[in-house]
């Protein structure tokens, strides 16, 4: 099963990456007509499809008045050092070649996991959950997708599966370790530290893939420096989320989440973990329902074409809120 896992996630690595390559040989052209192309498309749809496509816009990017960048923002200023930002820069070039057609587009950008609201209008994959507008300098993209948005097909009825929550991952955060110190001796638990050997706890366990993980019926979603990356394909599958009220939020809409209907909202020290295995255990349709609702949720962003246009509309509302592209 792990290895069958790893030869699936290879393949999939692979085929993005190719991808990636091929559009660099593209022309301005092409993307130019593909991109008034899909904004047509956006305008032709019906009512309802147009309120969706509003919302998500504007729940993306949230800026609601004008405003002006600094000078001489380019795209390397801010790639951040130390780590790989193939796949975030693969993202975001491809999206910034619709606009081609305007070379001098100015914007801010982060790479990475962001916690922090920017002081400038800034493109970004992370950002905190805040009341309000008080995050609008924080426009969010689907970057760095090949990672986050990775699920597999779960066949396994959620009654079939082990009756114990799983988790495996970094302790790069204090909450995940206070995780495993509590749970990791559970009977109820499975849980275990894959972090590098140089900066594991004593809780470790093997590596375990995310099938192997879809064996039982929780899986734990603990937020590490921004979002937790196990929580699209946990939604996905067949298993029940259970995870803390999310800080922070990405393209997946973490704020729009609601306890019960989604996933199963923890205390958040997560000390109820274990109560809230006997329970799911004794009332098995309840945890059906929100796991029919997760898996309805996952649906919206996984229509390519959909969510290719849903970018487009958010950084044509950047550019056109900086003054760089007319509006209308």
């Amino acid at each position: 099963m792990e290895l069958l896992d790893q030869f699936a996630k290879s393949c999939h690595k692979a085929g993005y990456y190719a991808k990636g390559k091929l559009r660099n040989w593209m022309p301005d052209w092409y993307w130019q007509g593909q991109l008034k192309r899909l904004l047509a498309e956006a305008n032709c749809a019906s009512p309802a499809e147009r309120e969706y496509l509003s919302n998500r816009v504007n729940y993306y990017n949230k800026l609601d008045a004008e405003f002006h960048l600094p000078d001489e923002l380019d795209f390397n200023h801010q790639i951040y050092k130390g780590k790989k930002s193939t796949a975030y820069a693969m993202d975001f070039l491809w999206w910034t070649a619709f606009f081609s057609a305007a070379k001098k587009l100015n914007y801010s950008y982060l790479f990475g996991d962001i916690t922090h609201v920017p002081d400038v209008p800034t493109f970004l994959k992370s950002r905190p959950i805040l009341e309000g507008n008080n995050n609008k300098n924080s426009v969010l993209l689907k970057l760095n997708q090949i990672r986050h948005y990775y699920t597999v097909e779960d066949k396994t009825p959620f009654a079939n599966k082990l009756p114990q929550l799983v988790w495996r991952g970094k302790s790069n955060h204090p909450d995940r370790v206070a995780v495993l110190s509590r749970y990791y001796e559970s009977p109820l638990c499975d849980v275990g530290d894959t972090h590098y050997p140089h900066k594991r706890t004593t809780y470790v366990r093997p590596f375990m893939s995310i099938p192997g993980q879809l064996r039982y019926r929780y899986v734990l979603s603990v937020e590490g420096h921004d979002v937790a990356t196990n929580l699209k394909w946990i939604m996905a599958s067949n298993s029940l989320c259970f995870m803390r009220k999310p800080k922070f939020e990405t393209w997946f809409m973490e704020g729009s989440l609601l306890p019960g209907v989604h996933y199963v909202q923890l205390r958040d020290n997560h000390s109820d973990i274990e109560e809230k295995i006997e329970y799911y255990n004794a009332h098995p349709g309840e945890a059906e329902i929100i796991i029919v609702n997760a898996n309805r949720y996952v649906e919206q962003f996984q229509d390519p074409r959909q969510e290719l246009m849903i970018t487009l509309l958010v950084m044509q509302k950047y550019f056109q809120m900086s003054g760089q592209l007319q509006q209308g």
